[in-house]
């Protein structure tokens, strides 16, 4: 019998996240997502895993410094354990260099790499051997190829470093992490048939806009025992932008 595991998918109402969310509790996970407003979207992603006939539950994302921490040891108090740890939750800021301004650079560092690297401290103190901590990225960490994304390629590109880092901190204690680096990717946010998705597609090897569910495999497969040995790396699934 499969032993019971738990992840966490922060951002894990809608999207991407809701997608992760899906694919690991096909895989045997019960469920904690975080959301920051849409109750009525982690309600129903929550019950669409629980149809999975996994548990599941939906916790409202907190502000300040201990809100990570709290969010987790209640997730760990509600489900006994953690295995994984998928940080998805994000924001897309577009500016210019010139027409930046200091609340966009704090709070897009705040809740992009700042609470991830909150989270990820919190939750390795609960994990065993055999844990998983997955970040959610963007190739334009790796590329930024049209103007007004310098904050944000700057803030996923820190994904990178950090994983590489910490790669080597918590793999003698047999944890893995890693981020994953999409490009764009079907949804509500950033739509295929949106303004600019044109010109998006020009960038691409493969010239269509992927899917959540290649982004939620990708999580899928790392959280697997059959990832292992992959840790520290930065993996794209971008329809070839970064070639």
């Amino acid at each position: 019998m499969t032993a019971r595991r738990v992840a966490i998918v922060t951002g894990g109402s809608r999207g991407i996240g809701a997608s992760i969310a899906e694919a690991l509790a096909k895989d045997g996970f019960d469920i904690a997502i975080s959301y920051a407003r849409n109750a009525a979207a982690a309600d129903e992603t929550v019950a669409r895993i629980t149809a999975l006939g996994r548990t599941a539950r939906a916790y409202r994302a907190g502000e300040g410094d201990g809100a990570a921490r709290d969010m987790i040891e209640q997730v760990v108090r509600d489900f006994g354990r953690l295995d994984t740890l998928v940080c998805n939750a994000g924001i897309y800021p577009y500016a210019r260099v010139q027409d930046m301004t200091v609340e966009q650079v704090d709070a897009t560092l705040g809740l992009n790499v700042r609470a991830v690297m909150l989270e990820t401290m919190a939750a390795v103190k609960h994990m065993k051997r055999g844990g998983r901590i997955i970040l959610i990225g963007s190739v334009f960490g790796e590329r930024a190829p049209f103007p007004g994304i310098s904050l944000y390629s700057a803030t996923k590109a820190a994904l990178g470093g950090f994983v590489r880092g910490a790669a080597r901190d918590l793999g003698p204690e047999g944890i893995t992490i890693n981020v994953i680096q999409p490009g764009p990717i079907d949804t509500d946010m950033n739509p295929a048939n949106g303004e600019g998705a044109d010109m998006l597609r020009g960038f691409l090897c493969v010239p269509e806009y992927g899917k959540p569910a290649d982004i939620a495999s990708m999580a899928a497969f790392l959280a697997r025992p059959e990832s292992d040995n992959i840790t520290g790396a930065a993996l794209n699934v971008d329809g070839g932008l970064a070639a």
